[in-house]
């Protein structure tokens, strides 16, 4: 299999999954949040069986060209992404305030903490489901089928910019700039698991400390 038929089929996958939500519309909320994650653990199931089934044949410029492809540094570029993720979010955050005047929240998050307190089964989808798609999509996918036309920096514009509108937040620079982070991840390494490791661990500690601030009725100065 070609690494773009493969990135059609997972890209097919992630519609599907993505969508899924509308057709649980008839179910309770908690039955519609626990079917949603569990189409989310097996969009991500599939995917990472697509990924290790043909990864000898399925490869990706990315790929071919990484640096740093040790599993240490794999690892510790995944681990030390994930303190880097939150400092790049928390800055362009900040950029952000301080040019519109409008709050650095998001409601994207807002909406998520929301959908877990009501169903705490909903964190396996935002910490393990959502990122392993949507690295496996914008990272490894778009930028597979773009960066033989395009050539990586541009491709990972495109892929970054289109992360970003699917988040639907009113944060465009801050889901870009995530986005594209993640890519260098990527091509550091050429290992999508970089990027994975970085996107689930910033996911995990951000989930942790909103649930924090909650339970603990602390509210942050706007």
């Amino acid at each position: 299999m070609s690494i773009k038929k493969q990135s059609v089929i997972m890209i097919f996958l992630y519609a599907v999954v993505f969508l899924s939500p509308y057709l649980f519309q008839s179910l309770s909320q908690k039955a519609i949040i626990t079917a949603t994650t569990f189409t989310y653990i097996l969009g991500a199931v599939l995917m990472s069986w697509l990924y290790l089934k043909y990864k000898q044949s399925a490869i990706t410029q990315v790929e071919t060209s990484g640096k740093l492809t040790s599993p240490v540094f794999v690892f510790l570029l995944g681990i030390s992404g994930i303190i880097m993720a939150i400092i790049i979010q928390a800055i362009v955050f900040n950029i952000e305030a301080a040019i519109t005047g409008e709050q650095n929240t998001s409601q994207n998050t807002q909406n998520i903490i929301a959908l877990i307190l009501t169903n705490p089964l909903f964190s396996l989808a935002t910490v393990i489901g959502g990122p392993f798609m949507e690295e496996f999509i914008f990272r490894r996918s778009m930028i597979g089928i773009l960066e033989s036309y395009t050539g990586f920096w541009l491709a990972a514009i495109i892929s970054s910019t289109l992360f970003s509108l699917i988040h639907r937040d009113g944060h465009f620079f801050v889901y870009f700039f995530m986005g594209f982070f993640f890519a260098l991840l990527y091509k550091l390494t050429g290992k999508i698991w970089t990027s994975i490791i970085a996107h689930c661990g910033m996911n995990a500690l951000v989930v942790v400390a909103q649930l924090f601030l909650y339970y603990n009725n602390i509210q942050l100065p706007s």
